[in-house]
């Protein structure tokens, strides 16, 4: 069975409903995310930060997955897919993907600021509060890859990169690093298909098939070309 390696990012959240991660004016959801998103914040101001995390928590309680994330579900049923996403949300999870690998983290865990606790702690009927703790006895955090940390899950995510046969690109500009240099690790017989509505295809590898449309529209259509 060949295997389809998908690389998501913040596109195909977003036509679920959820802001995408930097705008325009480089507030996220009206915060800098200096205030919100590195480890400095988190010293300076674990209170807002967790403020900050619970919102994205509930506003992700309020959204379901899309067409793009449910087409991905029904590729699994001829081909070995693996999906890598930069999105910290669950949708390809609650789509029914089985294979989904997070690169940035993932809202729906939490995990000790220290970090002997190797433990990931599911938060389900409440958020994180100050005073809760985890095994190791230091305030537990989201289970977030902050700006200044390393990625864990980049070398797992390279290593299904170079086993792939086909690799789709869908809602991320590859301009994320070190998420978008994944595409430099694929062999040279694996074929390259990025969805976007916006890229040009001078910014992509050569032979790269550009589709032109949003998630919701390509990946349908997209999965229907490759399950004939």
């Amino acid at each position: 069975m060949q295997r389809i390696v998908v690389l998501s990012g913040a596109g195909i959240s977003a036509e679920s409903g959820i802001r995408t991660f930097r705008d325009s004016d480089g507030l996220w959801e009206n915060h800098r995310i200096e205030d919100v998103a590195t480890p400095a914040a988190w010293v300076r101001n674990p209170a807002l930060v967790l403020t900050f995390y619970r919102q994205r928590w509930e506003q992700l309680a309020q959204v379901a997955p899309n067409a793009a994330h449910k087409a991905l579900v029904a590729l699994e049923s001829q081909y070995k897919v693996h999906i890598v996403t930069q999105n910290v949300d669950d949708l390809h999870e609650r789509a029914g993907s089985t294979h989904v690998l997070h690169l940035h983290g993932e809202l729906c865990f939490a995990r000790s600021s220290l970090g002997r606790d190797k433990q990931l702690y599911p938060i389900r009927n409440r958020y994180i509060d100050l005073g809760d703790m985890a095994a190791d006895g230091s305030q537990l955090r989201p289970h977030i890859v902050w700006f200044g940390e390393a990625v864990p899950n980049l070398e797992p995510a390279i290593e299904l990169a170079a086993t792939a046969d086909h690799l789709l690109v869908v809602g991320t500009s590859l301009q994320v690093y070190p998420a978008a240099s994944l595409v430099n690790y694929v062999s040279s017989g694996c074929g390259i298909t990025v969805i976007d509505p916006h890229l040009s295809p001078t910014v992509l590898p050569p032979s790269t098939q550009l589709i032109a449309a949003s998630a919701t529209e390509g990946v349908p259509a997209w999965v229907e070309q490759m399950l004939g």
